[in-house]
């Protein structure tokens, strides 16, 4: 309990017994103001005026529980906000309909786990378009008799779609989830946006052999190069025997140039037709 002469020229204060019951004495008549505390309820303030002689008993008082105000605060972890800006990503499609899964157009986007990784890939190797673009890729090879040892018909087709699926499996399971699994590199292009047309232009062409790390530094794009003569190595063993020579060298040095164009397209063209962009990230602790 304090009392206080409302002139602040007298302060006392006391503690009230187990009874609730406090007292002061001795105290000059006046106006003088009384507060009173107690860990848990709220403040009270009462306004006293004694006269000479007089003895105050103040009334019975009634203290009110203090409201309690917490603060939390939650933050979603590293995972967590991977996880969302990847469900966000898996929406992105140029004109509505074609994949742009692996570009990321948050400024700092949270880094991939494996599981990710691997879950982006398949996404990406099941989804209806890609089925389509094999098919139509086939055909255009059935047309030019590509891979002559194939043969024609319906036989053909299946072989030479066969094929061309395998390449896109096999190219985006070891170049986007397995080796960026092994070296903790980023799969996906991180969109730039600014700066001059020439240091763009720069950063895309050099998105095939340069990515960042699950530390978020650059570094050389072991994934991508070693990922992409990988593929050629692997379509060797499918490919006709007479369209082998040079299969190896030859699909990786495409591969990498595909990355290559299809940094400058992320860059300058796809963006503006890809709706459902993600360019903010989630708070992260």
């Amino acid at each position: 309990m304090r009392l206080t002469r409302e002139d602040q020229s007298l302060k006392q204060e006391v503690l009230s017994g187990d009874n609730g019951e406090f007292s002061f004495t001795n105290l000059p008549p006046g106006p003088f103001q009384l507060t009173i505390t107690a860990p848990g309820f709220e403040t009270q303030v009462f306004s006293i005026a004694l006269r000479p002689g007089e003895a105050y008993i103040v009334p019975e008082i009634m203290l009110s529980v203090a409201t309690a105000v917490t603060e939390v605060r939650v933050e979603m972890t590293q995972v967590e906000v991977a996880q969302e800006e990847i469900k966000e990503q898996e929406k992105q499609r140029v004109f509505g309909f074609i994949p742009n899964f692996y570009v990321t157009y948050v400024p700092d986007p949270a880094p991939l786990t494996s599981k990710l990784k691997f879950q982006l890939a398949w996404r990406s190797v099941i989804d209806p378009f890609t089925f389509l673009g094999v098919g139509f890729l086939a055909g255009i090879d059935q047309a030019a008799d590509q891979f002559g040892a194939y043969g024609q018909g319906m036989e053909g087709y299946a072989k030479r779609f066969g094929a061309a699926y395998g390449n896109v499996v096999s190219s985006t399971f070891i170049g986007s989830a397995i080796l960026p699994s092994i070296f903790k590199q980023d799969p996906r292009y991180f969109y730039k946006g600014t700066g001059s047309t020439k240091s763009r232009v720069l950063y895309a062409l050099g998105n095939a052999v340069i990515c960042k790390g699950d530390n978020k530094k650059w570094q050389f794009n072991y994934s991508e190069v070693i990922g992409a003569f990988a593929t050629g190595a692997i379509s060797y063993t499918y490919y006709p025997e007479a369209d082998r020579h040079g299969v190896i060298w030859e699909n990786g040095l495409i591969k990498l140039g595909e990355s290559a164009i299809a940094g400058i397209f992320q860059e300058f063209v796809l963006r503006k037709l890809t709706p459902h962009l993600q360019t903010h990230t989630k708070d992260q602790p």
